[in-house]
């Protein structure tokens, strides 16, 4: 892992505490936009073509899928969560008709998918409108954790939450897909924050740039 962003991660996930609550969040924050800036970067050197190749299609690991799909699965996990799950409020995809424009034929996470449907999946994204659909969810994440409080963070979640997740047809019924409802209401808020709207990040993007030097952009 990212010594930087591990560390950072570490710093802001040991200050979630009451006294130190908005500094934990300023912290992740930080963190977020450092990671937001290393997927920007991929958009200055990747070719359009790249971001639906997929060097390492038979690995087992997160570096196994397409930058693309990287950032789809980060964001639209991110939307599912904050919007829908935490929030109770219509997601970002759906806002301004993000997908229509972005051109995906799911609207899930994509878990389901694997080795060359996710190539074939990566194709038909717009990786424009897919940045503008990335740089927005944050933006509105951002917003919501800066006026987070402390006993914000200790809401959990129940069967009605699994339940009203699983109508939305959001999370495939697969079974590489369909146990992430379950991990995600079985945390607190607190929980989610840290993944995964920070570790999970780190995770993808690691994984990303790993297929990015493989294409020979190190």
């Amino acid at each position: 892992m990212n010594r930087e962003w591990s560390d950072k991660n570490k710093i802001a996930q040991s200050k979630l505490k009451k006294l130190s609550f908005h500094e934990g969040i300023n912290e992740f924050i930080e963190l977020r936009e450092m990671l937001m800036q290393e997927m920007l970067l991929w958009r200055q050197i990747v070719s359009l073509d790249d971001y639906s190749a997929i060097p390492f299609i038979n690995s087992e690991g997160y570096h196994s899928k397409t930058i693309a799909y990287s950032i789809w699965h980060i964001i639209r996990i991110e939307d599912i969560v904050v919007n829908s799950l935490i929030r109770r409020k219509k997601e970002v995809l759906f806002e301004n008709n993000f997908d229509q424009k972005i051109g995906a034929d799911i609207i899930t996470t994509g878990n389901e998918l694997e080795k060359q449907e996710i190539a074939e999946f990566s194709k038909k994204l717009n990786i424009d409108v897919l940045y503008e659909y990335a740089m927005t969810v944050m933006a509105s994440t951002d917003e919501w954790l800066k006026v987070l409080h402390y006993e914000d963070s200790k809401k959990t979640f129940g069967n009605d939450d699994k339940k009203r997740i699983s109508k939305l047809g959001v999370v495939s019924t697969a079974e590489n897909a369909v146990w992430l409802i379950d991990y995600w209401c079985n945390k607190d808020v607190s929980g989610l924050i840290k993944m995964p709207l920070s570790r999970h990040w780190i995770m993808h993007i690691e994984a990303a740039n790993r297929i990015k030097d493989k294409l020979g952009y190190s």
